[in-house]
C-alpha cells in the first residue's frame, strides 16, 4: 500500500467520524432547549437532562479528538514553530509524539477500557440525580474515542518520519475551514463588483494562510 494513500486514508476515517459525532449537537440543542422550556415555563424540570447533555458534550468532545488531530488543529505555541524549516518541526514533533503522546494516549485506550469494563459489569448509572440514566455506553465512548486519536496518531508520525526523508510535509486531507465559507458568501454577493469581490477574498485568504503557519504541508479536498 502506498505511504501517502494510507495517510489519506486515516485522515478521511477521522475527518468522517468527526463530522458524524458534529450532528450530536443538534441533539444537545434540542435537550437544553426543550429543558429551559419545561423548567422556567411550564415549571416542570427533567432530572435526567443534565446527565443527558454531559454525555452528548463529552461524546463530541472526545469524538472529535482525531478529527482535530487530522485537520492539526489542535492548540499550539506556534509562535516558534511556525519559523522552523519543515524537518525541524518534524523532529520536534516525532520526539514530542514519542515521548508524551504514545504513551498519553495508550493510557486513555487502556485505563478507559477498564472504566469502561466495569461500568458494564456493574450496570452502572448516573449518581448525580435521582434514579439517573445509565452511563455504561457513554465510557464505551472513551476508548474507542483513544483508539481513533491512536490511529490518527500513528499516521502524523508517519508524517513526521516522511518528512524528515524529503524535507517536505506530506499531503494531508483539507475539509472546510470557516474562510472558505466567507469566500463563497463573497462569491455570491450582489452588493459588491467582482474586482472588489476578488481582492476581498483573497485578502481574506492570505490573512488566514498567514495565521495559521503551522506545518500543514500540501493539502487535498476530501
Amino acid at each position: 500500500m502506498n505511504v501517502q494513500y494510507f495517510l489519506l486514508r486515516v485522515d478521511a476515517i477521522s475527518v468522517w467520524i468527526g463530522k458524524a459525532s458534529a450532528w450530536l449537537i443538534i441533539g444537545l440543542m434540542t435537550l437544553v432547549c426543550v429543558e429551559v422550556v419545561k423548567r422556567y415555563i411550564l415549571n416542570m424540570p427533567t432530572a435526567w437532562i443534565f446527565d443527558a447533555s454531559n454525555m452528548f458534550y463529552g461524546t463530541l468532545f472526545m469524538l472529535a479528538g482525531a478529527y482535530a488531530l487530522a485537520q492539526n488543529a489542535h492548540v499550539r505555541g506556534d509562535f516558534l514553530y511556525s519559523s522552523l524549516r519543515p524537518r525541524t518541526q518534524a523532529a520536534l514533533d516525532l520526539l514530542l509524539y514519542i515521548l508524551f503522546f504514545l504513551p498519553g494516549v495508550a493510557a486513555l485506550i487502556y485505563a478507559g477500557y477498564d472504566y469502561a469494563a466495569l461500568s458494564w459489569r456493574i450496570g452502572e448509572h448516573s449518581t448525580v440525580t435521582a434514579e439517573g440514566p445509565p452511563i455504561y455506553y457513554f465510557k464505551t465512548v472513551i476508548p474507542i474515542a483513544g483508539a481513533l486519536v491512536m490511529l490518527q496518531g500513528l499516521a502524523e508520525i508517519v508524517r513526521c518520519v516522511l518528512c524528515l526523508r524529503t524535507g517536505e510535509w506530506p499531503e494531508r486531507l483539507r475539509d472546510v475551514e470557516e474562510i472558505d465559507v466567507v469566500a463563497q458568501q463573497l462569491a455570491g454577493s450582489e452588493y459588491v463588483d467582482a474586482e472588489a469581490r476578488d481582492a476581498a477574498i483573497e485578502r481574506a485568504q492570505n490573512i488566514d494562510k498567514a495565521a495559521r503557519q503551522r506545518g500543514l504541508g500540501g493539502e487535498v479536498e476530501p
